[in-house]
């Protein structure tokens, strides 16, 4: 389908034939409480006469997410426990994340910060406490990365983004800024010159993090998009999220990682879906994602190989979950077979 504007209620969903119109009072219900907005970029990949297409299952509303299991929670990951002032997270020593909106240009119906962006969630910080935020992290010399995320950062005008970065660059301890976004898929046209530069303002090395679950997202635009970053002297980092029916098969996920590596993006991690409220539908068992690991791993290239991680509900860190490959003296190799190690003397 072709929108030529980003998609935000479930009555525009219908109207640009993603949905049933027998589905709107339940999907009305689900976008008053999780936001939607699907770019036209996105809109455009999305086959309507596929069921099961890998674009309309991230961002497409469904009745599904009405439905909360006990074990899940409104923060997943414990953003709000080690959240010391309004739009910082700190939970590990040397790093901080930096949230100066909640606003993004798509939301992804898996989301585990969806009750923060959703339509009575978080809003941008104000200049009061983007303030105390800079200075949160000016007084704590062991700051040493800033990852600055939301929300996607990257909505915001390249004079904020240039404002953020000369704030930064004020603080001599931050070495490395990392921005975690979906801009350069979802909306290209948005990482213009003006944004490129922006982000290279001062000395310090600037990462950019791209979160993308399917092939499909790394349309000719977004490559071109990411090209004008990497040909600029920023590094790209890919983030993945495993999703039932949208990458959780070997084939899936290892076009998905060769598209990201053709594209110049480094696969960094394949996360395992949070316990966000709704989510369910969309959450594989660590069991399949280590299996599907094993099954790209000597198939795909080492370039192609992300670290499987959980994120230890309630804040306790981010851990590698992949498979054992070693275990009692003896050692697995890419097909399956095992082999004494170390080997045993003639």
């Amino acid at each position: 389908m072709a929108a030529k504007k980003t998609l935000r209620s479930a009555s525009a969903l219908a109207d640009a034939g993603l949905v049933a119109a027998d589905r709107l009072p339940a999907l009305e219900r689900v976008a008053a409480q999780y936001a939607v907005a699907i770019t036209p970029d996105m809109a455009q990949l999305i086959d309507e006469a596929d069921p099961f297409d890998p674009i309309a299952r991230q961002f497409v509303a469904d009745e599904a997410e009405l439905v909360t299991l006990p074990a899940e929670s409104a923060d997943p990951i414990g953003d709000f426990t080690h959240s010391p002032v309004e739009g910082i997270v700190h939970r590990y020593p040397d790093r901080v994340l930096l949230k100066p909106t909640h606003t993004c240009a798509v939301y992804c119906r898996f989301c585990f910060r969806r009750e923060m962006v959703g339509p009575e969630g978080l809003k941008t910080l104000s200049p009061a406490e983007l303030d105390a935020a800079f200075a949160y992290i000016a007084a704590r010399p062991q700051i040493w990365e800033v990852i600055v995320t939301g929300g996607d950062p990257l909505v915001l005008s390249p004079r904020r983004i240039a404002d953020l970065m000369d704030r930064l660059e004020a603080i001599e301890h931050v070495k490395v800024v990392r921005f975690h976004t979906r801009i350069p898929s979802v909306d290209p046209e948005a990482v213009t010159p003006e944004l490129v530069a922006a982000l290279k303002r001062g000395s310090k090395a600037v990462y950019v993090a791209l979160h993308a679950n399917h092939a499909h997202e790394l349309t000719p635009a977004a490559r071109a998009a990411c090209a004008r970053l990497v040909d600029a002297g920023v590094p790209m980092i890919g983030q993945t999220v495993l999703l039932k029916g949208v990458n959780d098969d070997p084939e899936s996920l290892g076009a998905l990682m060769r598209a990201l590596v053709e594209t110049r993006v480094k696969p960094y991690y394949l996360h395992q879906g949070d316990l966000a409220p709704g989510t369910s539908h969309l959450r594989t068992t660590v069991e399949e994602g280590q299996a599907l690991m094993k099954a790209i791993r000597g198939r795909y290239s080492g370039l192609c190989q992300p670290t499987y991680v959980l994120d230890i509900p309630d804040g306790h860190g981010k851990v590698p979950i992949g498979p054992n490959y070693l275990d009692a003296g003896a050692v697995e190799d890419p097909r399956g077979q095992t082999h004494a190690y170390p080997p045993k003397a003639d």
